[in-house]
């Protein structure tokens, strides 16, 4: 009963910590990401806590990633949405993998309010508007997703999803990587 407590008030303190450092246009603020402006240790370390931010995580890329495929006018973003689809897939299927192995019941995957109101902005976007918003969106989710998968990697209570979380922290940097070459 104390780790569900736990669980529940480390996702609630790591949701009202995005919604704090967001400005009013949905992006982060000056401090920088999430990520950027929050230690490690303030992502979950409970594995139902990591397992639906990792999840709403990838959905996010995978369904952000589909409306780039057809909608970015940059070729380069077009190609880097297809890989994010293809390995955010990936991803995603060794999450659930790992998670069902951990003994977690089975879960439908679904969005989290920040990445719901990441993609309701995105689908108001359209020519070189989108690609930026694409851009600034790709950035922020992707330097969360390394400090979530890293501080899972290095300190997650099921070692199954610790070993998945260390797999997705080169992914996930790889691709962060590639998104800070973009022109701004």
């Amino acid at each position: 009963m104390r780790k569900m407590v736990f669980a529940a008030a480390a996702s609630g303190m790591l949701l009202a910590g995005c919604s704090t450092m967001m400005g009013d246009d949905g992006m982060a603020g000056t401090r920088g990401s999430m990520a950027a402006g929050m230690p490690g240790d303030m992502t979950p370390e409970n594995r139902t806590a990591y397992v639906e931010m990792a999840a709403s995580s990838d959905m996010y890329e995978i369904q952000s990633s589909q409306m780039a495929s057809s909608r970015a006018q940059n070729p380069a973003m077009r190609s880097f949405a297809q890989m994010m689809i293809t390995d955010h897939t990936n991803t995603s299927q060794q999450l659930m993998a790992a998670a069902s192995a951990a003994g977690l019941p089975p879960m439908t995957p679904r969005l989290l309010p920040m990445h719901a109101d990441m993609l309701a902005r995105l689908q108001s976007r359209s020519g070189a508007d989108f690609d930026r918003e694409y851009g600034r969106q790709q950035l922020m989710a992707h330097q969360e997703a390394v400090a979530l998968h890293s501080n899972y990697a290095a300190r997650g209570d099921t070692p199954a999803l610790r070993v998945v979380a260390g797999a997705a922290v080169p992914i996930v940097t790889r691709h962060l990587d590639m998104v800070r070459q973009w022109p701004r």
